[in-house]
């Protein structure tokens, strides 16, 4: 894979090409050397950033964390990848960013953070777009995370997004649970799903799926079985967002979605964070550590406010599937 060293100033317009970029080679030594509050001798600071893969919410957290690097004015130079959801390629980069020593890593995603952390225990990593760090292992505890990472959480309002799929979809009996079995913080969201569909009276099912080669088979699969479905903010069905809206919209089925950028891209509705203030969050956890010498160790997780929040409908999904915008509360129609 060509590896690109990408400016502050150069970031936002290479971001799409991040998705095309490939490692050619892994060294073997991955215990990492860099150390918080370091730079090069030019006085510059060279941060890793592995991305999981190329999606909406995911590129926004990735522009947010630039954003905050440039208003703190620090000088910097952001090595760009990205795994195109490929987790052999996230350790191949992590291992990659540990040997070089670069001074820090972000991580976003959950495997690109896993990644990151097993390449590593010396090099500061800031993790983004995580539900659940302490579920996921990543941390001791998500007040005190006691190692050489931290971040920011995207944990989504679970319960309000089903009170939002019983608000727009009243008649719903059955809802299907849409998600990949390799995403840990899936995993956590759908049980967080599962008993707010338990405090509503309404049946639910798992519609898993291993790789993005089954995903729409298992969509296709829920034709005609349910009256709604709920996908969490899930790196696979929100990079496959406007296939999996195609298919629901087609059938007539709405979906409430974990964020929303997968409702710019085809889901019905989402009550959600914004992802480029979760990155921005992320960046002044970074220029912390950089430039003030705080631990990771001692960093809690953070975590967007409600008030945050976004109410967020998609207009076409809506008149697809005979759902009445009318009923919420000032939402922003996409």
């Amino acid at each position: 894979m060509e590896r690109t060293t990408i400016s502050r100033r150069g970031l936002i317009a290479s971001l799409a090409a991040a998705g095309s970029l490939s490692l050619a080679a892994c060294a073997n030594d991955t215990s990492g050397g860099g150390s918080a509050g370091s730079a090069s001798s030019s006085g510059t600071y060279r941060i890793g950033v592995l991305q999981l893969t190329q999606h909406a919410a995911l590129d926004a957290s990735n522009e947010g964390f630039i954003a905050a690097l440039d208003d703190a004015g620090i000088s910097y130079e952001a090595d760009q990848q990205n795994a195109n959801n490929e987790q052999s390629t996230c350790t191949t980069i992590a291992s990659t960013f540990a040997n070089d020593g670069v001074d820090l890593i972000l991580a976003i995603g959950t495997p690109a953070a896993q990644a990151c952390l097993n390449a590593t225990t010396e090099i500061p990593i800031v993790g983004t777009a995580i539900t659940d760090f302490a579920e996921s292992g990543l941390v001791e505890s998500n007040d005190a995370p006691g190692g050489n990472l931290t971040g920011s959480s995207d944990m989504t309002p679970v319960a309000d997004q089903i009170s939002l799929l019983t608000q727009l979809v009243p008649d719903a009996a059955q809802v299907g649970l849409l998600y990949c079995t390799a995403e840990s913080n899936s995993e956590i969201q759908i049980q967080m799903a599962e008993e707010a569909l338990d405090d509503a009276g309404l049946g639910h099912e798992r519609y898993s799926f291993s790789s993005t080669n089954e995903l729409q088979t298992v969509v296709e699969t829920m034709v005609g079985q349910v009256d709604a479905v709920y996908a969490p903010t899930d790196n696979t069905v929100a990079a496959a967002m406007a296939q999996v809206a195609s298919t629901a919209d087609a059938a007539g089925i709405p979906t409430i979605v974990g964020c929303d950028t997968m409702v710019e891209d085809g889901g019905t509705a989402s009550y959600s964070i914004n992802y480029r203030d979760l990155g921005y969050r992320a960046g002044e956890m970074a220029v912390q550590i950089l430039t003030e010498g705080a631990d990771p160790a001692t960093m809690p997780i953070e975590y967007l406010e409600a008030e945050d929040c976004t109410l967020i409908a998609n207009q076409a999904s809506a008149d697809a599937c005979g759902v009445d915008l009318s009923v919420l509360d000032a939402p922003e129609i996409v």
